[in-house]
C-alpha cells in the first residue's frame, strides 16, 4: 500500500464534488432557461460517479480473503459523465409567451431550485471532508517523519 493512496484518494473526491458544484450551479442558473440550442426547455444534469478500482496486491489480498472480502481496492472516485434529466418540466399556461404551443402551454425547466440547493451542500460537505481527510493524512505523514528525530 502506497504512502499517498488516501490523500489520491481523498484528491480524486475533491475533483468529483467540485465538477458535482460545477452542474449544480449550471442547473440553478438556467433554472429558468425555456428554449436551448437544441429545441425545447433546459433540463437538468447531473453527474454520474463510478470508483476507480485496481486489483489488491498480495499483501493486500491476504488481508481480505482474512476478513473475508473479495472485492477490489478503491482509489477514489471518478466522473463517468454528465447525463441529463429527460422527465418532462411543468407546464405553464402563457399563452403569449414566444416558446409557447399550440395550446398556449409553455415547458418550463424541471430544475427544482430546493432539491439543487440541498445537492450542493451535500457537495459542499463532501469536498470538505475530503480536504480535512487530506489534511489528516499530511499530519500523519509528518508525525511519522518525527518519530526518527
Amino acid at each position: 500500500m502506497g504512502l499517498f493512496l488516501g490523500i489520491d484518494a481523498s484528491a480524486s473526491g475533491l475533483t468529483a464534488e467540485r465538477l458535482r458544484m460545477d452542474v449544480i450551479a449550471n442547473n440553478i442558473a438556467n433554472s429558468n432557461t425555456t428554449r436551448t440550442d437544441r429545441g425545447g426547455a433546459y433540463h437538468r444534469r447531473y453527474v454520474v460517479f463510478e470508483p476507480r478500482e485496481r486489483e489488491p496486491k498480495t499483501f493486500e489480498q491476504t488481508l481480505l480473503k482474512a476478513v473475508g472480502a473479495t472485492r477490489q481496492v478503491s482509489e477514489g472516485v471518478r466522473a463517468v459523465e454528465i447525463a441529463e434529466d429527460d422527465t418532462q418540466g411543468p407546464l405553464v399556461y402563457d399563452p403569449g409567451h414566444p416558446d409557447a404551443n399550440a395550446d398556449g402551454y409553455v415547458e418550463r425547466p424541471n430544475v427544482n431550485i430546493v432539491s439543487e440547493m440541498i445537492d450542493m451542500i451535500t457537495a459542499q460537505r463532501a469536498y470538505e471532508a475530503n480536504s480535512t481527510a487530506i489534511s489528516a493524512a499530511k499530519a500523519m505523514m509528518s508525525k511519522a517523519l518525527e518519530i526518527g528525530k
